[in-house]
């Protein structure tokens, strides 16, 4: 049996940079964090037990006077209001990539106001990182996931889209085409002016896909290693499965079923952007420990 671990996955910038300054200023002491600072429980364990204590938006309102981490998803605005009024100093951690996404919709929020326009996010519903983009339209943006929520755009109107950073770079120009459509059907015909759409999907994470898409193909079997949560552990994990159907989605070693694995197979590690190197080292430790225990046929 050969292991390969990918190369290219594994945390993006934004990730290992959070996760650096939260150890470098747990050095002095526990630290708080809004929300999990990265979708995976293996790494948030970790770092709880070096003093890194996970709060909500609720509990933020209650404590004063101490320092609170904001973690690569960025926040919006009303977060920072709240710790200016209550003495908090916010370690920001907000990936450079967010920062700049935030202030892009911002300005294209202000412009459509001028038009009636519409601020559409492709995006998951109560992620962290879209919860600080629809804080810069005052919440007035429009979330789009599934075919369905196209319903709730008024395509009479301009539309502004733009996308969740860790998004299906395939899923966002298939929204973009019937996006298009439904405005020439509303309107007889398709202008420009009517609809600006921007991939704002992060590159260091597209690119994993035609990498990853290699990576499966070369591959008998993929253990893809990532959170439950993570939202791009899932659209990473979907695109092992179209290119091997012998791929298995595990947060741990603990979830492996050795029957899924041969003893002549090429096994595959691999992960999301959130899933850190140390957890897919142990997983291919596991495997490779497990079948040096069984008999040689």
């Amino acid at each position: 049996m050969k292991v390969t671990i990918d190369k290219n996955s594994g945390y993006c910038f934004g990730v290992e940079f959070a996760i650096q300054m939260a150890e470098d200023e747990m050095k002095e002491g526990e630290l708080y964090c809004l929300g999990d600072i990265v979708h995976n429980g293996m790494e948030v364990d970790r770092l709880n037990a070096k003093g890194l204590k996970i709060i909500d938006r609720e509990e933020l309102k209650g404590i004063k006077n101490t320092k609170v981490l904001i973690r690569a998803h960025g926040e919006p605005p009303e977060t920072y209001q709240l710790a200016m009024d209550n003495n908090i100093e916010l370690v920001d951690a907000s990936c450079p990539v967010v920062l700049k996404l935030q202030n892009r919709v911002k300005m294209a929020y202000d412009r459509m106001q001028d038009v009636d326009g519409q601020i559409v996010i492709y995006g998951k519903t109560g992620h962290a990182e879209v919860i600080g983009l629809t804080g810069q339209t005052n919440n007035e943006a429009i979330i789009i996931m599934e075919d369905k929520d196209l319903d709730k755009i008024d395509f009479s109107r301009p539309v502004t889209l733009y996308s969740q950073t860790t998004k299906s770079t395939k899923g966002f120009y298939r929204i973009r085409q019937m996006i298009e459509d439904r405005i020439k059907e509303a309107k007889g015909e398709f202008k420009e002016i009517d609809f600006n759409a921007n991939d704002s999907i992060c590159r260091q994470v597209s690119n994993r896909e035609p990498q990853l898409q290699n990576f499966a193909k070369d591959q008998d079997v993929i253990i893809f290693v990532s959170g439950k949560k993570s939202s791009n552990g899932r659209a990473l994990y979907s695109v092992c499965l179209q290119e091997n159907e012998r791929s298995y989605f595990v947060e741990s070693e603990e979830e492996i079923d050795i029957s899924w694995l041969k003893q002549e197979d090429k096994v595959g590690i691999c992960g999301a952007t959130s899933t850190p190197m140390w957890l897919m080292e142990q997983v291919s430790s596991f495997i490779e420990k497990s079948f040096e225990k069984l008999p040689v046929a």
